[in-house]
């Protein structure tokens, strides 16, 4: 999408918006992503429109991965599906950096990003 013309300090934050799952991945072992955008969705829901979004879409697909998270460990304790659950686990890894990396790099331009892949549950 076209740049949204936002104010720096809502560029600022929908960075923000992006970087924490990330942050919040390594320090939780990827189950707490969800909460820094869903705390910023919170906040900014009656305010910017464009936080609003950014945060949206950075808490639907951070909810997707945690999802595909718990799959992957549903595999690993059948102990015959151990492979698959370790596939799944470096792809939900790799697509949750390059995405957010993504996102953040869109939200620096005033772009909305729309992840590709996510459960749409806020708005």
């Amino acid at each position: 999408m076209q740049g949204w013309g936002a104010p720096p300090q809502d560029r600022t934050m929908a960075v923000v918006t992006h970087v924490i799952p990330l942050v919040a991945m390594f320090i939780s072992v990827g189950w707490l992503g969800f909460v820094g955008p869903l705390v910023i969705w919170f906040v900014y829901r009656e305010g910017s429109p464009f936080v609003r979004r950014t945060a949206a879409g950075a808490f639907n697909f951070t909810v997707t991965i945690w999802l595909a998270n718990l799959v992957a460990w549903i595999c690993f304790f059948t102990i015959i599906l151990i492979p698959v659950a370790i596939i799944l686990w470096i792809a939900a890894f790799l697509v949750a950096i390059i995405f957010h990396v993504s996102g953040a790099i869109r939200a620096n331009r005033g772009e909305l990003y729309v992840y590709p892949l996510q459960i749409p549950i806020l708005r």
